[in-house]
């Protein structure tokens, strides 16, 4: 039972803490206008190609209702782009902007640096252990989503 608390403990803390300081770390300077929320949906957009707003929502797990605020916000704002697609005018097709894909190296430049620091303390064997140990997290997490 006491390790079983002392886990829960960890994960909430280990939770709050990333989110506080992805909030410092991230919504600063040239991007103090979005919120972590906004970077998240600027993630799920990638680099790659336009995607289907559909496909961003289900990504994120929102509703097309929730996206569409963020993207009203992230389109004035000058970090993404919204439009039409030629071969179905029905589908919204979401991309970035430069600002957008500037935001986006932002975010991969912050988790990268998080993980390398964190990694740094543990050996081989040790963050072996750590990833299989998160990965079967991870696994339990997803068994417990609702469909």
């Amino acid at each position: 039972m006491e390790a079983e608390r002392t886990l829960n403990t960890l994960l909430v803390t280990l939770f709050r803490e990333i989110m506080n300081i992805e909030q410092d770390a991230l919504i600063s300077g040239e991007f103090a206008d979005i919120t972590v929320n906004d970077m998240h949906v600027i993630e799920a957009i990638d680099l790659v190609e336009p995607r289907p707003s559909s496909v961003i929502a289900k990504r994120l797990a929102v509703t097309m209702g929730t996206l569409t605020k963020s993207i009203d916000r992230l389109t004035r704002t000058g970090y993404v782009l919204r439009m039409r697609s030629e071969e179905d005018k029905r589908l919204v097709l979401l991309s970035l902007t430069e600002r957008g894909k500037r935001a986006y190296g932002h975010h991969q430049k912050f988790h990268e640096d998080m993980i390398r620091s964190a990694m740094g303390q543990f050996n081989q064997q040790e963050a072996d252990i750590l990833i299989h140990s998160l990965k079967g997290l991870v696994d339990y997490f997803n068994s417990r989503k609702k469909k």
